[in-house]
């Protein structure tokens, strides 16, 4: 699963079996030089219907070519950026952007299918690079080689209602650190009447074993064996996390009795001030707010409860392998300044004000050191969330061990989703079996490769 965002390829290109054809015009537009310049192909720019996230781009794109009058910035709009219909069969038949988008959990096979440019030799001397979070480089490094640079990422935590938490006696700036706690709070807030629900948790379209995945992490556990080719569900750390939902449910009465949630239904119980916590990343706020009737002021984050893990996510560019030297320089360049220096592209926070966008969110957080340093004083600077609100979470989060999704993640995560339904919808489930089925099923999965 993924946080929200653009996620945009060709629009032309809706089934594989077009691909060879539809996805040529995506592809690289000839020449790497015309008129003396260095012309660079690059995907995931808004489409036209983003009219201000467009518009953005393109002043970006002017700003960058007039400090560099020697590179030609080409950008290829399309939804999603990267369609996974369509994303292997660009690839195999070289049809892709000279810098490309990619999901964190995707950069591992593009690089083992022979089809990213190794950038080593480049990427010294990108401003910053050295400064993103290390975790985050290694996804885009295979054998002490790079291969892409992280554009945006994020992490899970626990998004709860301060409001809710004073009527009910708890402290708002004390959110729960531990399940304990959750499950002590999330029964004060139900306590409140039959209207509230303290705590919601996913359980249905592979969303369910998403939330299974953080939390088994959140307790110091995984979901495969390290060499990735074993379940490891069937653990004491998975047995707590179906225990803990199971009690919640059905003991404490803490969870309501409408089940098999997705993410839409938690978003419609925390807008609509009826929930106190779920699992979420921080980009769920300014949808809370903007579309389901939430307040900024009452919304706060917090780090994922248990204190050992939690699970991330992001994207990033790759470079294509048919990508020359020129081109590669070139398109670290643009990246440089699009996604990797606070105060511009992405990253432009005043610019962002100005429009009215949320400012001073917890996330993305790319970097660490003085680079970091630079970008939270921009937040502070041209704030217009209440950022205290997610200081538990900015301070807690650095100590958790960061954890990607597992291999074949959407075919696990259907196995989980049974696994969390049960307990949830039969208070007489059997863990241990559910854990059991769960294992022989996705050993089943990743023995298939």
């Amino acid at each position: 699963m993924s946080s929200s965002g653009f996620r945009r390829t060709c629009a032309t290109a809706t089934a594989t079996a077009l691909a060879l054809t539809a996805l040529a015009a995506c592809g690289s537009d000839g020449d790497s030089s015309a008129g003396g310049k260095t012309r660079v192909t690059v995907n995931c720019m808004p489409p036209k219907s983003a009219r201000i996230d467009r518009q953005n781009f393109e002043d970006d794109m002017r700003t960058f070519e007039k400090a560099n009058p020697d590179i030609d910035i080409v950008g290829h709009d399309a939804f999603p950026c990267q369609d996974p219909k369509t994303f292997d069969a660009k690839l195999a038949g070289g049809q892709m952007e000279d810098v490309f988008y990619t999901y964190f959990t995707d950069a591992r096979h593009v690089v083992d299918i022979g089809q990213a440019a190794d950038i080593t030799a480049y990427v010294k001397d990108m401003a910053g690079y050295g400064d993103i979070q290390q975790s985050l480089r290694d996804v885009y490094t295979a054998d002490g080689k790079v291969y892409g640079v992280p554009r945006t990422n994020y992490s899970m935590g626990l998004l709860y209602n301060r409001k809710l938490f004073q009527r009910a006696g708890l402290d708002p700036d004390k959110p729960p650190a531990t399940w304990e706690e959750v499950r002590a709070a999330a029964k004060k807030i139900a306590g409140l009447g039959k209207n509230y629900v303290g705590y919601a948790d996913y359980s249905a379209q592979n969303q369910g074993g998403w939330h299974f995945t953080a939390e088994i992490y959140s307790q110091g556990g995984d979901v495969v064996t390290p060499d990735g080719r074993k379940a490891a569900v069937d653990s004491p750390e998975g047995r707590a996390v179906l225990q803990n939902l199971k009690d919640m449910r059905w003991r404490d009465g803490s969870m309501g009795t409408k089940q098999l949630l997705i993410l839409n239904d938690a978003q419609q119980m925390m807008g609509s001030g009826r929930l106190g916590m779920y699992l979420s990343a921080p980009d769920n706020i300014p949808i809370l707010v903007k579309e389901k009737g939430g307040s900024y002021e009452d919304l706060a984050l917090a780090p994922m409860p248990g204190g050992k893990g939690t699970l991330i996510g992001g994207d990033g560019y790759m470079f294509s392998r048919k990508a020359s030297p020129a081109q590669i320089r070139a398109g670290l360049k643009w990246l440089e300044f699009q996604t990797n220096a606070p105060g511009s592209g992405l990253n432009d926070w005043k610019r962002a004000a100005d429009l009215k966008a949320p400012v001073g969110l917890p996330e993305p957080r790319l970097w660490s050191g003085a680079t970091d340093t630079r970008d939270q004083e921009l937040k502070k600077t041209y704030a217009n969330v209440p950022v205290e609100n997610y200081r538990a979470f900015l301070d807690g989060s650095q100590n958790l061990t960061a954890k990607l999704e597992p291999p074949k993640a959407q075919q696990i995560y259907s196995v989980l989703d049974g696994a969390v339904s049960a307990v949830l919808t039969d208070q007489d489930a059997d863990i241990d079996r559910l854990l059991k089925d769960a294992r022989s099923k996705i050993d089943g999965i990743l023995a298939r490769g």
